[in-house]
């Protein structure tokens, strides 16, 4: 059980305002209050003038998720928690006084036209390496994402995607990005730029995009700064190379 607070038996999974344990329900609010706010938080982005900056990361974070989470819009280093993070013992994320610099380094490229357009999959690994939150990652760098090649004139058919074959390409993306595993996924899904509002609906229409079936929450482990776990996260340093920002 992912419990970096260390009181999940009196203030429940990651202090949500509810208090759930059961995961099964507490995906389904989460879920609930995503689709609620994820108008909002697209309309952020849209008016966000110039460069979409990490601070803009944390307030579509805090956007779709305060109503439930009350650290939403806070990384994992400002909660001082869960400084090294794996899932299911077989990912390795980035350390968390490093994460914001590796959101960064993705929105370095995301925020070049040519750079997104050539290599959306690498951008989208560095998000996903940083891994700032301590929940809620992926829905929030999948809307900056589809944000960035907005801007840059396309879209990915996110509709027709396969959630196992994307979450496959990106386990692969996160232990060799030398690869371009996620590149290769997500290039052939390429499609015609996607108005804000058909945006909307091609994101809420993904599949998988609700997290039933796959209780990520359960596969996720805390660890602390023990020797095994400072040997796995280095060992993944060292795989990652020079895509280690």
């Amino acid at each position: 059980m992912f419990d970096p607070f260390g009181d999940f038996e009196t203030r429940g999974y990651l202090r949500n305002i509810e208090r759930i344990k059961d995961l099964d329900i507490l995906k389904r609010l989460e879920h609930v209050f995503f689709e609620s706010n994820i108008e909002k938080a697209l309309r952020y982005l849209f008016n966000v003038k110039g460069h979409i900056r990490y601070e803009d990361f944390l307030s579509v974070h805090k956007i779709l998720f305060e109503e439930f989470y009350p650290w939403a819009g806070q990384d994992r280093h400002t909660l001082n928690v869960a400084r090294l993070v794996s899932k299911g013992g077989a990912i390795q994320f980035e350390a968390s006084e490093l994460c914001r610099r590796a959101v960064e380094w993705g929105l370095e490229m995301g925020n070049d036209i040519h750079i997104i357009r050539a290599r959306p999959g690498e951008i989208m690994g560095a998000f996903a390496w940083g891994h700032p939150f301590l929940d809620g990652n992926g829905r929030t760098m999948l809307l900056i994402h589809s944000e960035l090649c907005r801007r840059a004139g396309f879209s990915i058919d996110w509709v027709n995607s396969n959630k196992s074959s994307y979450l496959t390409a990106l386990t692969y993306e996160l232990d060799n990005p030398a690869g371009k595993h996620l590149d290769s996924y997500l290039i052939p899904l390429i499609c015609q730029t996607a108005s804000h509002d058909d945006l909307l609906n091609r994101l809420l229409d993904m599949p998988g995009l609700d997290g039933q079936g796959n209780n990520s929450a359960a596969d996720i482990s805390y660890k602390a700064d023990d020797q095994a776990a400072i040997m796995a996260y280095e060992e993944a340093k060292r795989s990652r190379g020079e895509y280690t920002n």
